[in-house]
């Protein structure tokens, strides 16, 4: 008797083929935002309403001893950096509810392909459109007026801590969109989220002015860690509580990346 030899695969032949799966999701997520750009760019519209309107109404705040010795607007831009790439991130999911809705979830799920490849590549062109506004949002707060003594590695830190959030929110948003299957439902639970995310964190305001159960609620607030952890990079001092904010957000990270791939396989049992 014969024996076939049967090609085994090796744990480079299966890393090289999910780098390859992860590559090509995220070209075709690519692809799509280049061809609906209007969608990243209308988003970038409501930045700079914040930054002009916010940054010219609450103008007179930045005296306040409060603001140290910079103005409101050095203050407000790093909260409105963070704010982009959360309500970036918070809508996500509707792609992924579009691909059902299209058939071509059902059609990743029928081929060979990694599940977190899937979830993966989309994060990636998320972050890509996300590290592109963020650079926006930043060049639109100079023009406004705000400056950043922190160099180019405060910026770097900040964009890092802004990919990191963008990562949770995208994750969590994506995981939603494959328990509900519904737009309603997941714009409904972002709209939920993402103002009292926004609000009850020192985006726009410091803790000392805030009432003390805003303050003691921020203190646990994701959004106050990003946005701390970006202005103390911008502004190239650092919060004393940067190392612990900074591994919370990792960990939330991971969270949130593997309830989306585990939300991805419990949609295919369900299917």
């Amino acid at each position: 008797m014969t024996s076939i030899a049967v090609p085994l695969r090796t744990t480079a032949t299966v890393r090289s083929n999910w780098f390859t799966q992860t590559g090509q999701v995220t070209r075709r997520w690519l692809i799509s935002s280049i061809r609906q750009a209007w969608g990243p760019m209308m988003s970038l519209i409501q930045p700079v309403i914040w930054i002009v309107l916010f940054g010219q109404v609450f103008h007179s705040l930045g005296s306040l001893p409060q603001f140290g010795t910079t103005g409101y607007i050095d203050y407000l831009v790093p909260g409105i950096l963070m704010m982009t790439v959360l309500y970036s991130g918070a809508w996500a999911g509707t792609g992924s509810i579009d691909d059902i809705n299209s058939g071509v979830m059902d059609q990743y799920l029928t081929s060979p392909i990694a599940r977190s490849a899937i979830i993966t590549g989309q994060l990636l062109q998320q972050l890509a459109i996300n590290l592109a506004q963020s650079l926006v949002v930043l060049g639109i707060g100079w023009l406004a007026g705000a400056r950043y003594p922190g160099g180019l590695g405060g910026m770097l830190v900040a964009l890092g801590v802004a990919t990191l959030l963008a990562t949770i929110f995208c994750c969590c948003s994506t995981a939603v969109a494959l328990m509900s299957r519904s737009q309603i439902a997941l714009i409904s639970l972002s709209q939920l989220i993402v103002l009292p995310a926004t609000f009850l964190s020192t985006t726009m305001m410091p803790a000392a002015l805030m009432p003390d159960w805003v303050r003691d609620v921020s203190r646990g607030n994701p959004m106050t860690w990003a946005v701390e952890l970006g202005r103390g990079g911008l502004s190239g001092t650092y919060p004393d509580a940067g190392w612990w904010q900074v591994g919370g957000l990792v960990v939330l990270a991971v969270l949130a990346f593997t309830w989306a791939v585990r939300s991805i396989r419990a949609y295919q049992r369900a299917m």
